[in-house]
Parts: structure tokens; sequence; C-alpha cells
């Protein structure tokens, strides 16, 4: 029988406040961890109820860790939990829980929400998470509401894209200077639901990628990828004056001058021109 969060979730003995879309995105996320000999931390204990729920729902074998800055937390210890009460926003208070807990497989951030509460404990954890463990930071919705300071530059949502930035830099296709931003992280994946984001820690796919070719036959296609861009035309206006470079001399000098200085950049005006004539739209109204 496949378990249901949602279950754990209504039979829990004690409060616990929920969005119903989490619903899915946890057994998403978690489904794959039941039954399994993990260490799950939870930010953010409150009432309890979820710590119910989460060892309901992945099973006996989970160890089940609760932080919280009110010292009133450590009442759910009679119940076979493991609590820590400190600040997620002192990365001091990060060194001290690693070296007590040991290995983390999963870290749940229902904590303060406050964008440095939300960042820090990525990064200061991001590196003692076991592979294929995860980092959930959930109501990231804060990153919009005036109570949490937002919208904001710093806020944890902004943090978010320019992570996924980093990730894409990892790529070899790209030029040193836009390489050496890459994510030194281990994070090889970021997943987006409504008002979560989880990271996941995989230290084998955290590195700078190159491409490879097998051994296959090069049939030497075509590259068609322009061919419905302003850049056609663009390129059969310079197939009409390839004739400039048959002038005596002049012509040698100009079809020097295009190729060194402006063939890049008049491509480019074209392409960005283009681009904006396709997609403006669509960033208006989506």
């Amino acid at each position: 029988m496949i378990k249901s969060i949602k279950d754990s979730f209504l039979k829990s003995p004690y409060k616990s406040v929920k969005h119903n879309s989490y619903f899915n995105s946890y057994e998403s996320l978690f489904s794959s961890f039941i039954d399994k000999k993990i260490t799950f931390i939870e930010i953010g204990v409150l009432n309890g109820g979820s710590l119910f729920m989460w060892r309901d729902y992945l099973g006996e074998n989970a160890r089940i860790i609760g932080i919280d800055n009110n010292p009133d937390a450590i009442r759910w210890k009679e119940y076979g939990f493991e609590i820590f009460i400190g600040d997620q926003g002192d990365p001091n208070f990060w060194h001290a829980i690693q070296k007590e807990i040991g290995s983390i497989d999963i870290i749940l951030d229902d904590g303060g929400h406050l964008d440095f509460q939300q960042i820090i404990t990525l990064v200061e954890n991001a590196k003692f998470i076991n592979n294929g463990g995860l980092i959930v930071v959930e109501d990231t919705h804060a990153s919009y509401k005036k109570e949490f300071g937002n919208p904001s530059k710093y806020s944890f949502i902004n943090f978010v894209f320019n992570l996924i930035n980093r990730i894409n830099y990892r790529s070899g296709a790209l030029k040193s200077k836009l390489r050496n931003k890459h994510l030194t992280l281990p994070i090889s994946e970021i997943r987006i639901f409504e008002s979560i984001c989880a990271f996941k820690i995989d230290r084998k796919n955290s590195f700078i990628s190159n491409s490879i070719e097998n051994n296959g036959e090069d049939l030497k296609a075509k590259d068609f990828r322009f061919t419905n861009t302003s850049i056609k035309n663009y390129n059969a206006l310079i197939y009409k004056l390839r004739f400039i470079k048959k002038i005596y001399f002049l012509g040698t000098i100009i079809n020097y001058v295009y190729i060194n200085l402006f063939r890049n950049k008049l491509h480019l005006i074209f392409l960005r021109l283009d681009r904006k004539k396709k997609l403006k739209d669509y960033f208006l109204k989506k």
C-alpha cells in the first residue's frame, strides 16, 4: 500500500499547519526515503504536529530531529524525537550541530522564513548532506511578503535564481570568464514547486561539464537553427553583397574589417532583435 503524507498529517496528535499544495510536493521529494535508515531534520517545531507526521510517513527507521529557537520545544524529547535549540541563522550553530548529529540525509526548513535564515541554512549545510540527500526550503512565498522585508534583490528566491545561473555556468561550452562563476556547492539539481524549493546534493554530478563525442558516422548535417529568424535575411543580404569582395584592394579591406570586427556583432544585433520580437509577449503575459 502506497503511503500518503496527507493521511500522516491528518492523524498527527498535535497541530500542524501546511498548504494543501505541499503534500504532492512532499511525496514527489520524499517517497523514495520511506522505511530507509535516514536522518531527517525539520527546522521549526512549533506545536510538534509535523514531527509525528514525518515519523509516521517515513517509518520507524528514520531518525527524526527537530530544531527550534523556542526552549519549550525540548518537550518533544519525551516522544522519542531529538531536539536541538538554536538559531538557524547562525553559522556557528550549524557547525556545532554537524559535529553532534553526524551525517544528514534531509533538512526541511520550515523555520523563520527570513531570507538570511533560509540562505544560511542552505549554504552552511549543503557540504554536509549525504550524496542523494536533500535540503528543502518551504514557504518561499515569504520572498514576496512585506512582513519578511520583501520583495528585495536579496530575497531567498532571487538567491535561488542566482544558484540556477551558477549551475549552468558549470558548462564547459562557456568562456572561462563565465565558467569561473560556477557553483562550487555540491548541488546537482534544483526543483521548484509552489512555495517550495528543493536542492539535491550529489558530489558526482557537480562539476564542470565538457562535451564528448562518440565514434558514430558524421553525416555533416546542415545547421538549421537560424532558419526562421531575422539572421536568415541578414545572411541573404550578405550573400547578395558578396561581389564587393571582388573589388580590387578595397574589397579585400572591407572583407577583412567585416569578418574581424563586425560580423559577430551584427549577428548578435539581429539575434537580439529577433528574440525580443518573438518573446516579448511571453514575458509580459505568462
